[in-house]
Order: C-alpha cells, then structure tokens, then sequence
C-alpha cells in the first residue's frame, strides 16, 4: 500500500510540472534586443483577466524600475489561455539590458542598442561549414562522401557511370545533396556580399577572403560540377534510402559508396543555376581576379541560359523533393544577373519580361524568389519596385490579424517565410526609402527570436531558451550544432499526418493551438530540422541588421 501510495505521489508531481497553474503568466518577447528606435513589443499570455494592470521595464544593472505602462483590453484567446495581452514599450530608448515585469512574472533579459546580430550571422554562416561534403575541411566530422557519384540515374535508366559530385553542402539534418537548394543558398550568400561589402566582409579566419565568400565558393565548385555534358543537370545526389538508415555521422555513412546521382533539367533549374553562377562569375572577377574561374563561371552559365528554350518549364526528376511550381521568377534572376555581368543588353530586355510574368511573390522559399530579381530590375526601373510593395502589403494584411504578427500561415519551413518578410523589406527600403513596412519586418524577427508561443529562439545558442534537440545528425552524436536554425511551427493538421513520435512534448502542447504546433526534439523533421536555405535567408536579414558604427 505504501509502494502504491508513492507511485501515485509522484504520478501527481510529474503531471503538475506539466501543468500550467491558473495564475502563471507567460511573457514573449525578442529574447536578443532591440535597436534604439525599433518598435519594440511583447505579447502575454494569461489564463486569469490582467485588463489594465500594469508592467514594468526593470534595469538589470541596478533592478530599478525604468518605464511602465498599462495593458489594455484581452487581444483574443490563445490554445489554453483565455487572455492575451499584446504590449507595446517603444518609447522606451535608454541603451542597456533589461527585463519586462508582469505582476511577479519576468520576461527573458533583453538589449536595448546594440544586440549582437553580428555573433548570430557568423554563427549561422558556422552551420554551412558542418554541412560541408567531401574534401571542403568541414567542422564537427571528417571528410565524407568522397566517391560520389558512384552511378547516374536519368528517368527510368540507370546509367552505370562515375563522375566527380563530391564536395557541397549537405541539405539538411541528412545527407542528401540538391542542386536546387545548393544554388538558391551560393546565390544568397554572394547576393548578400554585394549587397553591402562591409557588413559582410567579416574575416573571422584571418586569410584575407570574406568568410562568407569563402563559403560560396564551395557552392560555386560544387554547381559547376553538376553540369552534364553541356545539357543536363545534375539535380541530387542520393536517393531516400538515405533517410532509412538511421543515425550515423558521415564519414560512417553505410551508404557512402552507393550513392547515386539524378540527372534533370528544366527552365526553373536553369534559372537559379545561371543566377548562382553569372553573379559569382561577376564577384570573383572584380573582387579576387580571378579571371579563369570566372571564365569558366559564366561560360557554363551562357551554355545552359542558351538551352532554355528546348526543355520542360519544370524539373522533375529525382525523388519529389524541392520541386518548384514555376519558373519565371528564377529566369528573371538569371537574365537579370547575367545582363550585370555582360552588360549585354538583350539579358535586361528578358529579364524584364520574365519578370512581368511571375508577377508578386506571396511567399519566400527556395522556389519563391522573384522580389530578387525585382529588386534588382528596380535598379534600372523604379515600377519594378511596385512587386515588392504588393508582396508587402499582402504579409501586412495577415500581420495586422495574429497575435504574435506572423505575417503568414504556418506550413513547412515557415521561419524561412517569416524571414524572407523581413529581407524584402530591406530591399524596399533600399530602393525607395520607405520605412513604413518596418513594424511588419521587426514582428517576424522578433517571433523567430522569441516572440512566439512557446517562447523559444528558434536559433540554437541564443536566447535565454533555445532550440536545441536539432533534427540533425550532429545533435545526435555531437550534443551541438552550431548556427542551427529551426524550420518552425506548422499547423496542427500538417504535422499530424506525418505521424512522429515525440519524445518530450511536456512543456510544447501547453502553447500550442490548432493553427502552430512546435517541437524541439530530435525525432520532428518538419518543425525543427535546419536547412540550407533557411540559414542562407537568415545570413542575409541578421547580416543587415548589424550596426556598424
């Protein structure tokens, strides 16, 4: 009776400490900090009324009280919690580090001036280098995968033929390799350098190459290699075999030497593989003289622009996975870039009409990126800047209508989305001088960096809570992942057909709704696997952010 009587006991302590009590009251806010005159906002999560109590901003030098004001009605509901608050304390400018106070409740510490966005832009440009294939000196394993391609699949035909893929980024928590993904990152890593050589030019290494150069060069290496006799690409390296292996670090990888490569081609594909490769052709001329690599650069990239017309709108080879739905947007890129690398005319002319055709982006992934090449139309005719404003206006409208100011739905990979909200406002404001969708841009930040549900910094690493249990292999065997970045919430009907079993969901399903659910642990590919191309939009927003005095 005794022994039945403790069990139970503890059964009640467990399930208490999974329990939200009536009075806690949860604060959510940008776990990093704010620049001076930001908008800077929180959101509160209660189940019991806190209509017009009064929160405080709490100095953490010296424990004072240095700003305060008042809640205001209930914005809605929230999952388990019948009262939200959202809280505004922009006019508080005072540089330091603090925390907001909620009756006895404290938010996560904050900076008001400066917050180190320059830590968190190496750090995520860290994450590529784990993701490094073959011979590029990679961190955290050893060199990996170094017979691949050992045979070429094009359709239905195996074709028993070895050629040199090695080298790369790693998609993903797995080892897979794609050409769409791998060209869409080396053009954003690039693209962000000449965006703005200084905030970019970091040389943590010391070798006299920007870093973040240096690592788009092993995707530039990488994509050149992908090309197939003048006419084919190669579009991913490894089938799905890859995903029933298990957990293994690379090198230890039992599939290292049957790994088989798809071969594809489409007008989407040429689009972002010509945009990768005519800007890097652009950039190693001018900025490392590298005359001959940038020859062979932008000859490649000629060839395949030549060849758009004979071949399908979309690739689909492979094993279903990144996929696009169109292709102007991307060609536009291409024609764009190549026009500013030539300076022939004829690429502005198609540039333009591709452009038109792919109209307004209303998302940003990898198969979403027109406002780039609007952006960079924009630079020789302002209207193309008018695409941009109508992609913003859109996220504002959904902005205005959450809790939280995500500007879009949750689905899969929605952080990137969030993020790519905030880089097209920086390309706005760049062309126009128009500040007026920066609350909008700031929300989406903010809720990558703590403003969200569950109170996590989606950014491993950062934050007084982070995400951490990364769906990656080196958090497995490594307990790490530097510049890990978490896909983020999906809706709960996505994530339920997926059927993962979590491992610890305890503190998770209390701040979750029907639209968001959220975990960090190991086993959830859909919410917390890190990617390529959610690092590489990330580089690109944290980078710009940075203040350099």
């Amino acid at each position: 009776m005794k022994l039945i009587f403790s069990i139970v006991l503890i059964f009640i302590f467990q399930c208490s400490s999974e329990l939200i009590s009536s009075d806690e009251i949860f604060i959510r806010l940008n776990q990093i900090g704010f620049q001076e005159n930001e908008t800077k906002t929180a959101v509160v999560l209660s189940k019991r009324n806190l209509n017009n109590k009064k929160f405080f901003i709490i100095s953490v030098k010296n424990n004072s009280k240095v700003f305060e004001g008042k809640l205001e009605k209930s914005y809605s509901s929230y999952g388990k919690f019948n009262f939200t608050y959202q809280v505004d304390f922009s006019k508080f400018t005072t540089f330091g580090f603090y925390k907001l106070q909620l009756d006895n409740q404290f938010s996560s510490t904050f900076e008001i001036g400066n917050p180190s966005y320059d830590k968190i832009t190496s750090t995520l440009l860290d994450f590529f280098k784990v993701q490094r294939c073959g011979y590029t000196s990679p961190i955290l394993h050893k060199e990996c995968h170094i017979a691949d391609a050992t045979s070429i699949i094009l359709g239905d035909k195996v074709i028993d033929e070895k050629i040199d893929l090695t080298g790369g980024w790693h998609d993903a928590g797995d080892y897979i390799k794609f050409l769409n993904t791998t060209a869409f990152s080396t053009y954003m890593l690039i693209f962000a350098y000449e965006f703005d050589p200084v905030k970019f030019g970091f040389d943590n290494d010391s070798n006299g190459a920007p870093d973040i150069l240096e690592e788009a060069k092993i995707g530039l290496d990488w994509l050149i290699r992908c090309n197939y006799q003048n006419k084919l690409l190669v579009t991913q390296v490894q089938d799905l075999r890859d995903h029933d292996v298990g957990w293994r670090m690379p090198e230890n990888d039992t599939l290292r030497f049957d790994r088989p490569a798809f071969l594809g081609i489409g007008k989407n594909l040429i689009g972002i593989y010509v945009s990768a490769l005519s800007i890097g052709a652009r950039v190693w001329r001018d900025k490392f003289y590298m005359n001959n690599f940038s020859d062979l650069c932008l000859t490649t990239a000629e060839n395949f622009y030549s060849i758009r017309n004979s071949v399908p709108d979309v690739d689909s080879s492979g094993t279903g996975a990144y996929l696009d739905k169109s292709f102007n947007g991307k060609l536009a890129l291409a024609a764009i870039e190549m026009y500013k690398t030539t300076n022939r005319k004829i690429f502005l002319d198609q540039a333009k009409f591709y452009a038109d055709k792919a109209g307004a982006d209303y998302w940003w992934s990898y198969g979403d990126i027109s406002s780039l090449a609007h952006y960079r139309l924009s630079q020789y005719d302002q209207k193309y800047a008018d695409y941009l404003k109508i992609s913003l206006e859109h996220y504002k409208l959904n902005y205005k209508k959450m809790l939280f100011g995500n500007g879009t739905p949750f689905i899969w990979g929605t952080n990137n989305t969030l993020l790519g909200i905030a880089l097209k406002n920086i390309l706005y404001k760049k062309l126009t001088n128009d500040f007026s969708y920066d609350t909008l841009a700031i929300s989406q930040r903010d809720y990558v960096l703590g403003k969200n549900p569950w109170g996590i910094c989606f950014i491993g690493g950062f934050g007084n809570r982070s995400a951490s249990n990364f769906h990656h292999q080196f958090t497995k065997f490594k307990g790490k992942l530097p510049g890990g970045f978490a896909a983020g919430p999906v809706d709960k009907k996505i994530f339920s057909e997926y059927k993962i079993q979590i491992e610890n969901s305890s503190y998770f399903v209390n701040f979750e709704n029907e639209n968001a659910v959220y975990y960090d642990d190991k086993n959830d590919y859909v919410t917390n696997e890190p990617t390529i191309i959610a690092n590489a939009t990330a580089i690109f927003v944290f980078g710009n952010s940075i203040i350099k005095n």
